[in-house]
């Protein structure tokens, strides 16, 4: 039985307004959203372990200046260590406790570093080293680099929560099952900003 012009018309216009309606309801914004924000934690880990994998080099140079300072070395290799041992993958950017694990590692590591830095100071020798002011200044550039990833996941974040909690768009974020992520905070005041190193080149 074939339908009538008026009946293939009237189902055209259904299906285009259940389409329309998904998309308001943000159907497709909302893994969209969910995808940048995976990306830009991408980002951050990435940068994350660009200066983990300095630290090695910086470490080697500074340690036949700095004898004395076996311990402040011994600290940055451990929390090296702890630092690139949490992961958190996409799946696990709803869970505020994987993330304050990985944001404590990762502060623990960046105060290391800093104690690190600050006790060759002492070696004028050392700061003389080419190689040294080279792994400093590549130090200074990743910390800078590990600031802005960490500022653009945070963007990411807050665009893909506010999708799925404000109308009409929660209504498909919760037919796929979408949470808020967690955003990226330092766990000490101040640690999300990169440090200053002027003046120890």
């Amino acid at each position: 039985m074939r339908l009538s012009t008026a009946s293939r018309f009237g189902r055209n216009a259904l299906v285009i307004g259940a389409a329309a309606s998904l998309a308001g309801c943000g159907f497709n914004s909302v893994p969209t959203k969910q995808e940048a924000a995976k990306a830009k934690w991408a980002d951050v880990q990435a940068a994350f372990q660009e200066r983990a994998n300095l630290v090695p080099n910086l470490a080697a140079v500074a340690k036949g200046a700095a004898t004395q300072e076996k311990e402040i070395l011994t600290g940055v290799v451990e929390a090296r260590a702890k630092a690139t041992s949490v992961q958190v993958n996409a799946g696990d950017l709803t869970d505020p406790a994987k993330m304050q694990q990985f944001q404590a590692a990762q502060s623990q590591f960046g105060d290391s570093l800093s104690r690190l830095l600050v006790s060759v100071e002492r070696y004028p020798d050392l700061k003389s080293i080419v190689n040294y002011q080279m792994l400093q200044s590549q130090l200074e550039g990743q910390e800078n680099r590990i600031r802005i990833s960490v500022r653009d996941y945070n963007a990411a974040v807050q665009d893909f929560n506010t999708e799925v909690r404000t109308f009409p768009t929660m209504i498909g974020a919760k037919l796929r099952g979408a949470s808020p992520m967690v955003p990226y905070q330092a766990t000490t005041p101040g640690a999300e900003v990169a440090p200053s190193l002027e003046g120890k080149m």
